[in-house]
């Protein structure tokens, strides 16, 4: 009984490795043979000894047999777990590549214009002494400060004094950047951050808007209390987001923060000069 169970053993090993060598000429010869399925065979090849030094060694072919089928029973629960780590460490990763990815882009947002709009905008609400302390953000804050001051910001009242602003000035540098806008709008990055997405269709809105009229120094009243809320609008993304992104700095780029707190658009007295 057991010399007919050793020789189908046998010869199940030989048609396997004839049924792997015959794989291995076809990819071969189609030339598509690639490290995942090189590996695969190599695998395969490899169990396959392991199985008949087991044979040659100890004999005894119903232990082998008992063996395959456990190692088959188990390899489901096996692949499972695999799938389910591998799964997890893949999505940490990507989820990690995607927010660094995210970041550069707002930052390049605030290099580019997002720090000059804040700049301006401050420089025209004549409430922000109710909050400018807070917002001199400090080298040593915690995540609660940041937590605290941002709880500030979203529930201030922005108003900007609309006849206070040249809205000549304000068109041309939103114009000239007009294209940057686009180009972060067509970014797929940006589609899973909510907050930075909203706060460039607010400026992109306002910069629509003032491209639309033709003589931006003789608007009646109402016409600039419109442009004044758009104006809102884009101030109170910005000065979220700007809060959150000097948070990110602090945490992973203590150069780019310390540059950031030097050009605080909030600070009247900042200066990128260290003295």
């Amino acid at each position: 009984m057991e010399d007919e169970h050793a020789e189908r053993f046998w010869e199940i090993c030989v048609e396997l490795i004839l049924w792997v060598l015959e794989k291995r000429q076809e990819r071969k010869n189609m030339k598509i043979l690639n490290w995942e399925v090189k590996l695969g065979i190599s695998l395969i090849v490899f169990s396959l000894g392991v199985y008949l030094l087991k044979f040659f060694t100890l004999g005894d072919p119903m232990n082998t047999y008992y063996y395959v089928f456990n190692a088959i029973g188990f390899l489901p629960i096996n692949v499972l777990l695999v799938t389910l780590i591998l799964n997890k460490l893949l999505t940490i990763r990507s989820k990690r590549e995607r927010l660094e990815k995210l970041n550069m882009v707002i930052g390049t947002f605030f290099s580019e214009v997002g720090t000059e709009l804040l700049t301006y905008f401050s420089d025209q609400d004549p409430g922000l002494d109710k909050i400018r302390e807070s917002l001199i953000v400090r080298g040593n804050w915690s995540d609660k400060e940041f937590a605290s001051v941002s709880n500030e910001l979203k529930s201030y009242s922005y108003q900007v004094e609309a006849r206070r602003i040249a809205l000549k000035t304000l068109h041309q540098l939103l114009s000239a950047k007009r294209d940057f806008f686009l180009r972060l709008l067509e970014n797929p990055v940006l589609l899973e951050h909510e907050s930075f997405s909203e706060l460039l269709r607010a400026v992109f809105h306002l910069t629509e808007e003032l491209d639309r009229r033709k003589d931006l120094d003789r608007l009646p009243d109402s016409d600039i209390q419109h442009i004044a809320s758009d104006i809102n609008r884009a101030y109170e993304h910005l000065a979220v987001q700007w809060l959150s992104y000097m948070q990110y700095l602090k945490k992973n780029y203590p150069y780019l923060f310390s540059f950031a707190l030097r050009t605080n658009p909030f600070d009247e007295s900042s200066t990128p000069i260290i003295s």
